[in-house]
């Protein structure tokens, strides 16, 4: 998998686009858990995953985390470049959930070629509008959800994403995408675990019932 083959609009640019995108282009690898982007003062550039999972979130003032939304192949983060986009700033930290490999497109760069070229800037509204979606259907969540409706569905999704109903996940990890308190998360999965639906062991939630799951987040 190559950088061409990979951007969505990469086609609709000119040769000269090209190859200032190429030319500025730079690839990392990092390891799970690596911080990769730091609040609007760190203005990263755009980041297109070629390989792995990031996680997007904001942090409280008391040191609380809530994920917003989360990258996996061919994804691109526009936030970690948001300095680009006039009078807009958002306080997001990028981390990596697993080993992961990535494009970044320098900020100045990216910008210039959008100011140049309609595709671009189209497709950068496009994909800034699907994230502020994300963030509209979080703030929905978190306002009219109950919390045992949004740990059910956090456990369905993430069983999916990983493709196993034995989830390697701590009872801190799940309060920090959620935004909530470790012993909170704690006290809700002991209930789900009375009920059959989980079963507990130090850093592993395992589903026993994917049915009551999917009930318990639709009611």
């Amino acid at each position: 998998m190559d950088f061409p083959s990979t951007f969505p609009i990469w086609n609709q640019l000119n040769t000269l686009q090209q190859n200032r995108i190429l030319g500025s282009l730079t690839t990392r690898k990092v390891r799970k858990g690596a911080l990769i982007h730091n609040g609007s003062m760190d203005c990263t550039g755009l980041l297109l995953v070629k390989s792995g999972q990031l996680r997007a979130y904001l942090l409280s003032d008391e040191g609380r985390e809530i994920t917003i939304y989360r990258l996996f192949d061919m994804d691109m983060c526009l936030f970690s470049a948001s300095c680009i986009m006039r009078s807009i700033q958002f306080e997001i930290t990028i981390e990596a959930e697993k080993d992961t490999e990535f494009w970044i497109i320098p900020a100045k760069i990216y910008k210039s070629i959008m100011e140049e070229s309609a595709s671009v800037a189209n497709y950068t509204n496009e994909l800034m509008a699907t994230r502020f979606s994300d963030v509209m259907w979080l703030m929905e969540q978190v306002m009219w959800k109950s919390l045992d409706k949004r740990v059910a569905a956090f456990l369905l999704e993430e069983a999916s994403i990983e493709g196993t109903n034995e989830l390697k996940i701590t009872h801190e990890t799940i309060a920090n995408h959620l935004g909530s308190h470790r012993e909170v998360i704690t006290r809700m999965l002991r209930y789900f675990q009375s009920e059959g639906i989980v079963r507990l062991s130090r850093g592993t939630v395992v589903i026993l019932d994917e049915k009551k799951l999917e009930k318990l987040q639709e009611a």
